[in-house]
């Protein structure tokens, strides 16, 4: 990881402006969103696959792409993907808690990467495809402890290898920096796009006492 004295310096303003409405959900992309809404934060690797497996989520409100987690202030994409913002590309995932829980959301973000991979996710090398999530309430750190702790030892009996997903408080993690237009939902816009899915093949057990199901 690069340091916060090493890295870029970035800028005091976005440099490029950012659509409005969700390309596929017709919602808005920074808000706001309706009364109840939670806002969660993932990095399972390349954004543009993890942003689909979440706007196709019944319950969830919107989607967008965006870097978090590191140092540089409105980076870019070329930025980010020097590794020197120490950023990892981030979903925002705003959802409404009375139609998909909270497991239900880290479920989908277990299944759909291999969280065991440290600074890649499969081909795609470097600290910006890390894994993270930045939870915003107490409830979705309970919950993304809870599914992390079921999910190894899955992967555990699957012989897979100790799970290296950062997870701390988004305030700490510092701001989502939204993607340029071209990245949000970019696999609508690009249907046959880049869109690796390094899912493990394990199911991550979640329900009253995070039990499976399988």
């Amino acid at each position: 990881m690069v340091t916060a004295e090493d890295a870029l310096k970035g800028r005091d303003a976005r440099p490029f402006p950012v659509p409005a409405r969700h390309a596929v959900l017709g919602t808005p992309l920074e808000g706001p969103w309706p009364e109840g809404t939670q806002v969660i934060y993932v990095a399972m690797g390349c954004f543009w696959g993890a942003e689909k497996a979440y706007w196709n989520l019944p319950g969830v409100v919107t989607t967008a792409v965006g870097y978090q987690g590191g140092f540089t202030k409105h980076p870019t994409y070329e930025e980010t993907c020097t590794g020197r913002t120490g950023h990892t590309e981030t979903v925002l995932v705003a959802y409404d808690p009375a139609k998909v829980s909270t497991e239900k959301v880290l479920q989908t973000f277990w299944e759909h990467h291999d969280p065991t991979q440290g600074f890649r996710q499969g081909n795609d090398l470097g600290t910006q495809y890390r894994s993270a999530v930045f939870w915003t309430t107490p409830e979705q750190e309970a919950a993304y402890r809870a599914t992390r702790e079921a999910y190894q030892k899955r992967l555990s009996e699957k012989r897979f290898g100790e799970i290296t997903t950062e997870g701390r408080p988004a305030a700490e993690a510092g701001p989502f920096y939204y993607a340029e237009g071209d990245h949000q939902q970019y696999l609508d816009k690009v249907p046959w796009g880049y869109c690796p899915d390094h899912g493990t093949g394990v199911s991550c057990p979640i329900g009253l006492g995070v039990t499976s199901t399988d």
